[in-house]
């Protein structure tokens, strides 16, 4: 494992030096070209070989801030960007859990934090410039779509970005793509603004006014290639990057299946998503831009996602990077594979079996809820479930203290937790002034709340006013408030 990381680390040093050069070369060249508009316009002369120069520490300047901004502040952006929201554990302890499980198989030092975006369409992303910074976004579309053991794939796929390092690579990546993308952009829009006076003063120029026309034409070729060129870079060593995060998934669960399966589903449900950026294409599990018919073409952030499938399908015996190194070998015709002779010899794991858990699919309707009332949760919506099944669901605005049941015309607060001795409870922590003070406070009655219906959401105020969310998945015993720590029973 540490030889793929290392490997991985050399490949990313050389791929950044490459697209360093790029960038440098591009900022030579447009500065350079900058100098002949200024010798056309004014008939100054003017030194091109330094101009090249300004040009270039204009965009390492540019780089430079852009990484730094990256570096600090990059998953924030990236998840801002995607529109993902934060949810607490409450609101979906089985992904939860399952974070946990692969965090620990991964031997990671801190626990990612786990976003949820608010799109329909099955897809997932890891971000972070180190473990201990990361966090794995999941749309609520996946979460209607796939059982546990698919979305322990899922899971341990982006799992295995972050502990091969890919996204402290892929932010960097991004960054200098970034920049080359902003520069080819300004300078090509100076030059429509500017192309009229550059020609009428085009006569003026003697001497070197050949080889500065030339500078333009190298800068203008540049500003239109480098882009392409830095993208293709981009994607070519993020669809390897997807193969390695696969081998790494499939020793992570030990189940090769379960995220085959996953694939499959993700494949089915492919389309555009809402919020999508060219820069965060490469971050996803699946290319969110195109559908599944496309996913081949040379153009993709992803390698074709039938032929993940059918490695992880043909995968068998064992769960390690030589039985996918294998399968990978028989699947796209190269004996050698693409793993190093050291992640070969490493011990693979026999294959488990199937979750015992017994998951119902939902019918096409039954999603389509689960997806929204994800959705709604991630936003603070509150939810209240009436005895007679109707379930209402509240805007985080909203200010009255009551509503009342469409159905059959029940009130109900707005949201209030049915406490078992939560007065008697807060009545003991007060102290009696009168009392003696030598006499302690009785300590606060245990809290209890019971559930209206487990098939659905349900939304409740802890006794500091915080708002609880007990999602349809919701198994465990109890739940811990954030803001007081106050113990919370549910039955």
């Amino acid at each position: 494992m540490w030889e793929l990381i290392r490997a991985n680390k050399r490949k990313s040093i050389i791929l950044m030096i490459v697209m360093g050069a790029v960038l440098l070369t591009l900022g030579y060249f447009v500065g350079a070209s900058y100098a002949g508009i200024v010798v056309r316009k004014t008939g100054v002369p003017h030194d091109t070989v330094s101009a090249g120069k300004v040009g270039v520490a204009i965009a390492f300047g540019i780089w430079l801030i852009q990484s730094i901004i990256a570096y600090f502040a990059g998953g924030k952006i990236v998840l801002a960007t995607s529109g993902a929201r934060e949810i607490t554990h409450d609101s979906h302890p089985q992904l939860f859990n399952i974070v946990e499980e692969m965090k620990i198989a991964a031997n990671l030092p801190t626990m990612p934090k786990i976003f949820i975006i608010p799109d329909q369409t099955p897809n997932a992303f890891a971000t972070g410039t180190k473990p201990q910074n990361c966090a794995i976004a999941v749309t609520a579309g996946l979460l209607g779509k796939l059982n546990r053991d698919e979305l322990q794939g899922v899971i341990a796929h982006e799992m295995s970005h972050i502990l091969n390092r890919d996204v402290l690579f892929m932010t960097y990546a991004a960054t200098v793509m970034g920049t080359i993308v902003l520069i080819s952009e300004i300078y090509l829009r100076s030059l429509w603004f500017s192309g009229g006076s550059s020609r009428r003063h085009s006569g003026k120029s003697s001497g070197g006014g050949q080889a500065q026309m030339v500078m333009m034409v190298i800068a203008i070729a540049l500003a239109i290639l480098s882009p392409i060129l830095a993208q293709m870079l981009y994607f070519a060593i993020s669809r390897k990057r997807e193969y390695l995060a696969d081998a790494c998934a499939v020793r992570l669960t030990r189940y090769p299946q379960g995220l085959a399966s996953a694939l499959s589903k993700i494949s089915g449900g492919a389309g555009d998503m809402q919020k999508e950026s060219k820069i965060l294409r490469p971050l996803y599990i699946s290319d969110p831009k195109q559908g599944a018919a496309a996913l081949s073409s040379l153009g993709s952030t992803h390698p074709p996602i039938a032929d993940r499938i059918k490695i992880l399908r043909k995968i068998s015996g064992s769960a390690g990077f030589e039985s996918y190194n294998r399968a990978y070998s028989k699947i796209s015709g190269k004996k050698c594979g693409f793993m190093p002779e050291s992640a070969k010899t490493e011990k693979d794991f026999a294959i488990r079996q199937a979750s015992v858990e017994a998951e119902k699919p939902l019918d096409n309707k039954g999603q389509a809820r689960n997806v929204g009332d994800m959705i709604m949760a991630a936003n603070s919506f509150a939810f209240l479930q009436c005895k007679c099944g109707m379930k209402m669901k509240l805007p985080p605005g909203y200010d009255k203290s009551k509503v009342t049941c469409p159905r059959c015309k029940t009130i109900h607060a707005v949201p209030m937790a049915e406490f078992a001795g939560v007065m008697a409870g807060m009545n003991a922590a007060i102290p009696d002034i009168t009392a003696n003070k030598k006499t302690p406070a009785q300590p606060p009655k245990k809290l209890t709340y019971h559930r209206k219906s487990k098939g659905s959401w349900e939304s409740f105020k802890c006794r500091c006013g915080h708002l609880q969310q007990v999602s349809p998945v919701f198994k465990a015993s109890h739940l811990t408030c954030k803001a007081c720590k106050s113990r919370i029973e549910i039955k």
